[in-house]
């Protein structure tokens, strides 16, 4: 394997534990924090759940990074941490009442939803934000009815553009499954998304 990229800052962190989000942690935090809060957000599918499964992988990489012996890249034990603990939250979280589900899409009055600003958004017409948003959350609805295995592959793939041997390093899966779970989640949202695209882009 490759010198990996983040070797220095995880030995830093390895050779100071600190008492708190300081030194190397904070480096790590900072460098990690929007891939991680991505990545839950995608799976879990709101940002109330995003930052729990996000709080949780970086307690778990802190107390664990002790431990980290480079046979994987650093950032596919991030990824697999955060999608672990994303698709456990979920499963937790699945009785939850109706009331308690409408009560987490109060975010969207201040809480970004999907990760990164999107720039220029003051520029778009009404119309036009309402219509963008509207497909957005069409997006992340189908992505959300897939299986937790396909999610979290597709979430990989496409939102955070892992590499199939990323992936495969990630999830600890064959490259074969990767592909496998790929196709079969093509299928899916090709099935869920082409009426979605075709009234927004055809009308």
């Amino acid at each position: 394997m490759s010198l990996d990229p983040d070797r220095d800052l995880v030995m830093a962190c390895q050779a100071d534990p600190p008492e708190g989000l300081e030194g190397g942690f904070r480096d790590l935090y900072e460098q990690y924090k929007d891939r991680v809060y991505n990545t839950c957000y995608r799976i879990t599918g709101n940002s109330a759940d995003a930052l729990d499964a996000a709080q949780e992988t970086f307690g778990i990489l802190f107390r664990k990074i002790d431990g980290f012996r480079f046979e994987s890249r650093f950032s596919s034990w991030v990824y697999r941490i955060a999608v672990n603990a994303s698709i456990d939250l979920k499963r937790r979280a699945s009785n939850r009442t109706l009331a308690s589900l409408d009560a987490t899409r109060t975010d969207e009055a201040g809480v970004e939803r999907g990760g990164a600003p999107l720039e220029d958004e003051d520029a778009e017409s009404p119309m036009a934000c309402a219509s963008r948003h509207e497909l957005e959350e069409e997006i992340q609805e189908a992505i959300l009815r897939l299986s937790p295995k396909m999610r979290a592959i597709t979430v990989l793939r496409y939102i955070e553009g892992l590499s199939y041997d990323q992936i495969s390093e990630a999830l600890q899966v064959s490259l074969g499954t990767v592909k496998s779970r790929l196709a079969r989640a093509h299928q899916a949202l090709d099935r869920e998304l082409t009426p979605v695209l075709d009234k927004h882009y055809l009308t």
